[in-house]
């Protein structure tokens, strides 16, 4: 996967930082780009993945200043907004929780299993675009998403897919 994901130079830092570019995934059943926008300051920490490759994209690969399509997956599937990682990743404390969903028994905090971003919302598109509509656009043929049988809640997005979903996003 890590061939999938491209790095655009950030002129925000010294040396030049490393924008990529991610789709998260969630069911607005669970937590919604709305329940985002409600959030203090529009932020929250993306918590609760238990798929051992993206906890490894969460843990080593997703950085501060990264950019993140908000994806919601179940009902009527559709990017609905972006987001920017405030803050790389860290162990995830639900899963020594005994009162989580999330719980884990064998992680702890000595050795964590899972690991989870902040991330804080950026845009809510005025109309999401739906699962059926990203399959129609031509530069996204090879878009991780659209793959048959991709299911990770984690995945990196091309900067060319990035940018023509904010193209088709903000067309009248």
């Amino acid at each position: 996967m890590a061939g999938i994901k491209q790095r655009l130079e950030s002129t925000q830092e010294t040396p030049p930082a490393m924008t990529s570019y991610w789709l998260l995934k969630t069911e607005p059943s669970s937590y919604s780009i709305d329940d985002l926008a409600a959030a203090p300051e529009q932020t929250t920490h993306w918590d609760g993945v238990r798929n051992y490759q993206a906890r490894n994209m969460l843990r080593d690969e997703l950085q501060e200043g990264d950019r993140v399509l908000l994806y919601h997956s179940v009902k009527n599937p559709a990017i609905v907004g972006t987001a920017t990682v405030v803050r790389s990743g860290y162990p995830d404390p639900s899963a020594w929780d005994k009162r989580s969903k999330y719980y884990d028994a064998k992680s702890d905090p000595e050795n964590p299993r899972w690991y989870m971003v902040d991330v804080r919302l950026d845009e809510k598109f005025e109309q999401p675009l739906t699962l059926a509509e990203l399959r129609e656009m031509k530069k996204l043929q090879e878009m991780e998403l659209l793959r048959k049988g991709s299911r990770l809640s984690v995945q990196p997005v091309r900067k060319a897919e990035w940018t023509a979903i904010l193209a088709k996003a903000k067309a009248p």
